[in-house]
């Protein structure tokens, strides 16, 4: 009975200790180096080998961050180089061919006037009087480009609309001359022979007794009529036009029209 009784106690204190030594690990890590539940040592060190590697190894993200870093760019400007050429030469072929239709327009006015140099018209002496009206009205300068075109009228025309209805609208005439190829001056002058700069339209912002039209403003009116006379009559002033546009009264609406050109 007593050695039943002791060999109880001894397995029980036995128990206790084998309970107590699992408990005291901190941490799986130190369940397998004491060798608990069954891990020998070979199952140590390939666990060891498995934390070491899992330590050691950069993230993916970290790890692609460094490579595009260490990989030089490959982007370059040619693209971009490619395109600016293209537009600076898309630049100078438009300003050629601006240059190209100025001269043109020179020599057009030229031949209109009679004038086969710069010094003297051809056959002058056997002139009419219109004729030499229109010889005698100072050629218009189209050489120098769009933009000082533009300036040098708009400030002559504005000085001549001044104080009318028109006032303000230089540049309205000045532009739609350049674009159309007419002469700045003749829409403003026949605008004063009509219409007294505006001032007594028989329509709605027609200050040219252009037949039966009428506008909303005045820019839209102007840009219309000046394309309407490089359509019907070209580039300038001529006793046959004066014909056309005004025929019951032609001679006055001539000699009062290019008398007014020239003033501008």
């Amino acid at each position: 009975m007593v050695i039943n009784t002791m060999a109880g106690i001894f397995i029980v204190a036995i128990l206790c200790g084998v309970g107590l030594g699992v408990a005291s690990a901190s941490s799986p890590d130190d369940a397998v180096e004491a060798g608990a539940f069954g891990y020998d040592d070979a199952t140590t060190k390939v666990t060891s080998e498995v934390r070491s590697y899992t330590s050691a190894a950069p993230q993916p993200a970290v790890q692609f961050e460094q490579e595009a870093l260490a990989v030089p760019s490959a982007r370059t400007l040619d693209s971009g180089m490619k395109m600016v050429d293209g537009l600076e030469r898309s630049a100078k072929e438009r300003a050629a061919r601006e240059d190209a239709e100025a001269i043109e327009r020179v020599a057009n006015q030229k031949a209109m006037q009679g004038v086969t140099s710069d010094d003297e018209p051809a056959g002058a002496k056997g002139f009419t009087e219109e004729e030499r009206l229109e010889y005698d009205l100072p050629a218009v300068d189209w050489t120098v480009g769009r933009t000082a075109f533009v300036d040098e009228w708009t400030k002559r025309i504005d000085k001549f609309l001044e104080g009318s209805n028109l006032e303000g609208y230089g540049r309205v005439f000045a532009e739609a001359a350049w674009d159309n190829g007419v002469d700045p001056r003749w829409s403003p002058a026949i605008s004063n022979t009509e219409s007294g700069k505006g001032s007594v339209c028989f329509l709605p912002h027609n200050a040219w007794g252009w037949g039966s039209s009428s506008w909303g403003d005045w820019e839209s009116a102007i840009r219309d009529h000046v394309a309407g006379l490089a359509e019907v009559y070209g580039y300038s002033i001529t006793y046959e036009a004066a014909s056309i546009y005004c025929p019951p009264n032609k001679d006055f609406w001539y000699r009062t029209t290019i008398t007014t050109m020239a003033s501008i």
